[in-house]
């Protein structure tokens, strides 16, 4: 790639993800204080990611793969999402916002996958040169955690509405910008088939015959219903417990992810996939106790930690879970595979997870707030019986791995 598609490329990147850092951390802390919404209502309103990753797929392999090209379905997704974004912001009440938020997610999903084949079409070597640009999505979502929590100051304020009109004017920016990127025009012929089973990864069911990667892939729908547990709770956590600036303090877990993902080679030609996998369903059950016993005070680091485990958390079980994928699947099954697990994880298991956060917050609800220490608690033991569970069944194993690919 020239310089000019690399920064081009890089925008797009900043952006799309900038465009959902800028509300998906705190809509867990708004809803409850600006639209008087339950736990479990919150709970709803995250799991529309869940519902988007469920029909993504069909978006794009029935629709993107076969008669657009990428960046200009990508373009029209987010100029419809960024006024959506500004439906989001005018929203009264819960009952108004849902809707709202349901069609939004099953819009952005898709999009993951679509400025991906964008790069990827633009690259000679994707394997060298696509962490370059993806790493620029995690600055954008950065940024936009670090001007919620220490610029604007909406957080402390309270007017973390402003979050979904930031979200709709880079939304619109991010989709006529999208028009300017290089063409790329579908791979496959509009007269070609294509199946439902093709799309949601069916045909890789019969990987599920090997009894490792069953066992792998039945411990990674019941570790993503922690998962859901940080994403909805952990903002509105910090906050109720007066901890300052958390939008801008969470920021520091995906600073670690960028660290850990460039330690995920070398932890898996070290220790192998087990022992990898296993690091990451451990640092859950560590985050969610320090997140359990810290405090706002004195035990302010509990939380720090527990928030720089992230990059530990996600890149060793769900990144590592991707290759170790890849190399069970083999080229037959590769986009399959990955598309069942994708379904399975962020689907099925995130979908569980969130409805199973918004039941639990309501539970244990106090006069002064909410009771965190049994909240925190409840995943961080359902995350142990996980690794235990896997540690017990799963027999370590070589994979095919090249960690300069």
């Amino acid at each position: 790639m020239n310089l000019q598609i690399t920064v081009r490329l890089s925008v797009m990147m900043f952006l799309q993800f900038f465009v959902w850092g800028s509300w998906y951390v705190t809509m867990g802390t708004f809803l409850p204080a600006n639209l008087g919404a339950s736990g479990v209502q919150t709970g709803m309103a995250y799991s529309t990611q869940s519902w988007g990753a469920i029909i993504a797929p069909f978006i794009i392999g029935l629709i993107a793969d076969r008669f657009f090209n990428a960046e200009r379905i990508l373009g029209f997704l987010h100029i419809a999402g960024g006024i959506l974004m500004y439906l989001l912001y005018m929203s009264a009440d819960f009952g108004t916002f849902y809707p709202f938020i349901l069609l939004y997610m099953i819009l952005y999903m898709p999009t993951l996958a679509l400025v991906n084949s964008v790069a990827f079409r633009q690259m000679d070597d994707p394997a060298r040169q696509f962490g370059w640009v993806r790493v620029w999505g995690t600055i954008g979502w950065i940024v936009a955690g670090l001007l919620i929590g220490y610029v604007f100051l909406w957080e402390s304020k309270g007017n973390l509405q402003y979050t979904f009109l930031m979200g709709s004017i880079c939304s619109l920016a991010l989709g006529l910008f999208a028009f300017t990127l290089p063409k790329t025009p579908p791979k496959i012929e509009r007269s070609e088939k294509i199946s439902v089973g093709d799309i949601v990864g069916i045909d890789a069911l019969k990987l599920l015959k090997d009894r490792n990667f069953a066992i792998f892939f039945i411990s990674s729908i019941l570790i993503c219903i922690p998962l859901a547990f940080y994403y909805q709770l952990a903002n509105p956590f910090l906050n109720e417990i007066g901890v300052a600036n958390a939008a801008g303090i969470m920021t520091l877990g995906q600073a670690s992810e960028v660290a850990f993902m460039l330690l995920l080679p070398l932890f898996l030609t070290r220790f192998g996939i087990k022992k990898t996998l296993v690091f990451g369903m451990l640092a859950w059950g560590i985050r969610y106790a320090l997140f359990a016993y810290g405090n706002e005070g004195s035990l302010l680091s509990f939380l720090i930690i527990g928030i720089l485990l992230h990059g530990i958390c996600y890149d060793f079980f769900f990144v590592s879970g991707q290759i170790y994928t890849d190399s069970k699947a083999g080229e037959k099954y590769q986009s399959s595979a990955q598309g069942m697990i994708t379904l399975a994880t962020y689907g099925l298991g995130m979908l569980i997870g969130f409805w199973a956060a918004g039941l639990i917050s309501d539970a244990y609800i106090t006069d002064g707030g909410h009771n965190w220490q049994t909240i925190w608690l409840i995943p961080a033991g359902f995350a142990v019986l996980v690794l235990v569970l896997f540690t017990a069944i799963f027999k370590n194993e070589k994979i095919n791995y090249n960690p300069n690919n």
